[in-house]
């Protein structure tokens, strides 16, 4: 059964908030970014485990827009799901969620880093998964972000 990945897309400060992986190991690249979110737990929906996932990650609380993009990646069995958020409350970089709890579990998935890169600025990054940045970046230029 394929697994459901969710994931926001949040306008912050004249950027967008993404997740900076870096010392990641067991992984063809290293270091890179990535857009915030996680899998389903239980019964949760789509929306409520984007809300979940970025609050553990950012320590944030979105509301949902709309759903922007699907993808669906062969090399890790699921189906992504991107959605437009809209930042409500929250202090950015606060996430306390299990990558942040220094369990060895994670120890070879690296640091995950909150940072607001700037609109101007996603172009010159390894934002992952490719197809979705070149979706991404042909949104914002077109003003549909």
């Amino acid at each position: 059964m394929e697994r459901i990945r969710v994931s926001g897309i949040i306008p912050m400060n004249d950027g967008f908030a993404l997740m900076h992986r870096k010392n990641v190991q067991n992984k063809d690249i290293s270091e890179y970014y990535t857009f915030p979110g996680g899998g389903l737990e239980d019964n949760e929906t789509y929306e409520e485990g984007t809300k979940r996932e970025i609050k553990e990650e950012l320590g944030i609380d979105i509301e949902i827009v709309k759903k922007l993009y699907e993808n669906k990646s062969e090399k890790f069995n699921q189906i992504e799901i991107y959605y437009l958020c809209k930042y409500i409350s929250g202090e950015f970089g606060t996430g306390d969620g299990p990558e942040f709890s220094g369990n060895p579990k994670y120890a070879s998935s690296g640091d995950y880093i909150p940072e607001i890169v700037n609109k101007d600025e996603i172009d010159k990054i390894l934002l992952l998964p490719p197809e979705i940045k070149e979706k991404f970046i042909e949104d914002i230029y077109n003003g549909k972000i």
